[in-house]
């Protein structure tokens, strides 16, 4: 009988080994080599009498040391057999990509000897690269052990059999010591004696209470013997930690798990057996740094395996294979996983980057011109066909960008042929940019904080630029809205369809990643602006402020757990999100003013259970920026909410900022569902460039599967976006309940797949309008807005109309239109009823002033 046992045990925590003892931190610990005839391992395997081997004659060899976690580290113990290297470097990596020498050896001669090679810094991983053979030395190279000493960190010990709750699949105790309920103990034959838990089983848990002395990352180790593969998941506080993965021991052994974060003070610690056939003896909790996540010290931080950083002495070659590996992957890749960021110094480059799905290309300099691409940042229209042609169509190029860099095309232009979703931020091109196929389709766009040549939109449907520089702009179709942009077309709507306000009246730009004269990452955060014409770059630095990497917790795929999130948040911490995609079962909460959540990469994350994604409380000057929310199979009631319902106080001295946040509902493999994709409670918040989308291709995508009835909802004050890019949800894509709102640029697709009008009716009214302006608002203005219809039901509905506003003196549009882009059904009204019909008959409508 399954047995659950709340056993009013007293808080365990016993203190470990001394802190700053130095100790092997090597021992036993996961290693590999370039080559090898005897095991990596067993130069790390503590046994005298074991050696790893390289194979012979082969120049350069490495042998790598995985510590688990980045360690504090002092010095490289080398014992060598008389095949040794004359020449060798120690080196460190938190990623087991980009490695720093720590340290350079030269002048061995053959025969045994012994090394000890002071080191610093933290390094998760460390080698011993040999370079050169002593002379006489006809084999390879030969280690019989490899000590990385290193600070032995305090830890807390808690015996397995302490525990203060437990789940139990068998009654009794099988072992009959220690305790008389049905957890199965026996005495161990471990060294220390005491005793073990046995007699394991999976699904069987067993929970601790853990004091934790101060905050910090924390590593778990267990002591195991097992004579099968098995495994401890591990929760914190009922929320997911990490994973202790288990072989088949045959004896007593520590092993390693992930890291979490923690907090001082108490924590619920439960672990779970995977599968059973294991004893379990204690474990420690193990500080690996007081920073939570990473110490950062290092050069370059921890960015996990996605991030690519190179310098300009990186060769060419390199650089550009794994620029073209990734394209030809990410081609075509539009759903799949797989995230992507590539950093580049400051120098120059000669290389060519065509942009796939989630690739982002950014310059680490603090201004765009100390980083020269002499080549060309682009994306093409190479795989999606249109009209009988397998190329040419550029409607699906979503979710890459560019930022921060100088480019000289060689031929002096280049193709961006973007969709939705795809920043070209704080750019300088010294040439001509396409837009798109001249005669292909296309729907995007956005520029922001650029210097560019002459830009040709050729077929774009429409595109936003905002505080930009331009030689000048051509070819304007349905919807070009300039916003505080010098060399743009003129006010022309509507015919041609161009928009240009003159002044940004309020912005902040995004922050972004870069590298200072010291070689030290930072983020800079840059500062609002108020009624603003072209770049903050232009006149030299921007306006603003740098913070320190240190301050950041860096999310990875091994340490992204809400828990390990939101306690970071809760010591303080920024956030950064790394290439992945992130799964989260808790909300993570952003409550402290100021904070910086900024991710690279195309970042992702996925709420499970329902839950809100992410959330900020009601306060000053946070700043969201390069993320891409993707609904679970859950249906969360929102996935990013900005200030909890009924935020009242003003932040327009220090106003939230939301930058590059699209939202994606339905399109991959799982069901997609979202009551609503992004909800903003405060007032004052600035948004600049969104794409939330319900998506109307891909895998589970349905009227009735990737249900989702709103894109954005605006309940604050005085909130203001920019490139607002909002689609197919079915009902309104966009609600505003708060006064004082603007809009400057909005793309629409009203839902396809709407089946009849029966299913889409909003009361008396066919269907639901693409931007609704609440009743009770007395003051709203918007620039530039465009919606479209493409309904390809077999019985297409009709919409009464795309925007559906109260008719009051304060609620002013400008330059607004619809478009009936094929298939059946109407958009009977522009703007309440004003407007024609936008149908098969007549295309294209548009209103130039409402009321």
């Amino acid at each position: 009988m399954k047995l659950l046992l709340q056993l009013a045990c007293a808080a365990l925590a016993v203190m470990g080994a001394e802190a700053n003892a130095q100790v092997d931190v090597a021992q036993g610990k996961s290693a590999t080599a370039s080559t090898a005839i005897q095991p990596a391992s067993y130069a790390f395997d503590g046994n005298g009498g074991t050696r790893w081997e390289s194979a012979h004659a082969a120049d350069p060899s490495w042998v790598r040391v995985d510590l688990g976690a980045p360690t504090a580290i002092t010095a490289v113990v080398i014992d060598w057999e008389a095949a040794n290297a004359a020449e060798y470097q120690i080196q460190g990596s938190n990623d087991d990509s980009n490695y720093t020498t720590l340290a350079s050896f030269a002048g061995g001669v053959f025969g045994a000897r012994t090394d000890t090679v002071p080191v610093s810094g933290s390094y998760r991983y460390v080698r011993m690269n040999g370079t050169k053979r002593s002379s006489g030395n006809n084999w390879g190279y030969s280690i019989w052990s490899m000590k990385v000493m290193g600070v032995s960190q305090p830890s807390s010990r808690i015996q397995a059999e302490d525990y203060t709750a437990a789940y139990d699949t068998t009654s009794g105790n099988a072992g009959g010591q220690y305790r008389t309920n049905d957890v199965d103990i026996e005495v161990t034959g471990d060294a220390g004696g005491g005793y073990n838990v046995g007699w394991t089983a999976a699904g069987e848990w067993l929970e601790y209470q853990a004091n934790v002395p101060a905050s910090g990352l924390y590593r778990i180790d267990s002591r195991i013997n097992a004579w099968g593969a098995s495994g401890l998941t591990w929760t914190v506080d009922q929320q997911p930690g990490t994973t202790t993965a288990i072989a088949a021991t045959q004896g007593w052994t520590t092993v390693q798990s992930g890291t979490v974060c923690l907090t001082g003070g108490s924590h619920v610690l439960r672990a779970t057996m995977q599968a059973g056939g294991f004893n379990f003896n204690w474990f420690d909790l193990v500080k690996v740094s007081d920073n939570c996540g990473d110490d950062n010290s290092n050069n370059p931080p921890n960015f996990g395996p996605n991030v690519y950083i190179y310098d300009s002495t990186t060769p060419v070659a390199t650089i550009q294979s794994k620029l073209d590996q990734t394209f030809t992957a990410q081609q075509t890749n539009q759903f799949g996983p797989q995230r992507y960021a590539f950093l580049f110094k400051p120098g120059t480059y000669a290389v060519d980057a065509n942009l796939g799905f989630y690739t982002h290309v950014a310059g680490l300099g603090l201004l765009p011109d100390q980083t020269t691409i002499n080549g060309r940042t682009r994306i093409e229209v190479d795989w999606l066909g249109q009209n009988g042609s397998a190329t040419g169509n550029a409607t699906q190029n979503f979710w890459r960008s560019a930022e921060n860099l100088q480019v000289n095309p060689p031929s002096g232009s280049m193709n961006w042929a973007a969709a939705q979703a795809v920043p070209f931020r704080r750019m300088h091109v010294n040439g001509n940019l396409f837009l798109s196929p001249q005669y292909g389709w296309a729907s995007g766009g956005y520029f922001a904080d650029s210097k560019i040549g002459n830009v040709y939109a050729q077929s774009q449907q429409q595109w936003f630029t905002r505080n930009s520089e331009l030689t000048a702009f051509y070819d304007v179709l349905w919807n070009m809205v300039f916003v505080g942009t010098t060399g743009a077309p003129a006010n022309t709507f509507p015919d041609p369809a161009a928009t240009n306000v003159a002044q940004t009246p309020v912005v902040r730009e995004k922050p972004f990643l870069y590298v200072d004269g010291a070689g030290k990452y930072n983020v800079f955060v840059p500062a609002v602006r108020t009624n603003s014409v072209g770049t903050t770059w232009a006149g030299g630095n921007p306006a603003g402020s740098s913070l320190p990497i240190s301050s950041f917790y860096i999310v990875r795929a091994d340490n992204a757990t809400p828990a390990n999130i939101n306690a970071a948040l809760a010591q303080g911490k920024n956030l950064l999100f790394t290439p992945g995609v992130y799964h989260v079962n808790d909300t993570i909460r952003v409550t402290r003013a100021d904070t910086v959540v900024l991710g690279i990469g195309l970042a992702t994350i996925i709420p499970d259970n329902g839950v809100v994604a992410l959330s900020v409380a009601d306060v000053d000057g946070v700043k969201i920026a390069g993320l891409l929310f993707d609904a679970g199979t859950v249906s969360s009631p929102t996935l990013l909410q900005v200030g909890p319902t009924g935020a009242s106080a003003s932040h327009a001295a220090n106003p939230s900022s939301l930058f590059d946040v699209f939202v994606r509902v339905g399109g991959t493999g799982t069901v997609g569902k979202a009551a609503s994709g992004v909800t903003i409670n405060s007032s004052n918040v600035i948004g600049d460039h969104f794409w939330v989308w319900r998506a109307d291709h891909g895998d589970n995508v349905a009227w009735d599967i990737n249900t989702s009835d709103n894109g954005v909802i605006v309940n604050g004050n005085d909130v203001t976006l920019y490139g607002l890019f909002v689609e197919h949800f079915q009902k309104y894509n966009v609600v505003w309940n708060g006064n004082g709102g603007r809009t400057y640029f909005f793309q629409n697709e009203i839902p396809y797949d709407v089946p009849n009008q029966a299913a889409w009716m909003n009361g008396t009214t066919k269907g639901y309008a693409a931007y609704k302006v609440a009743d009770a608002v007395n003051t709203h203005e918007t620039w530039g807005m465009g919606s479209y219809s493409l309904f390809l039901s077999p019985t297409p509905p009709t919409i009464d109309h795309a925007y559906e506003v109260p008719v009051k003196a304060g609620v002013k549009f400008h330059n607004i239109s619809t478009v009936f882009l094929g298939a059946g059904g109407e958009i009977s009204h522009v703007i309440n009823n004003t407007g024609a019909a936008a149908n098969a008959s007549s295309y294209w409508q548009k209103v130039t002033s409402f009321p």
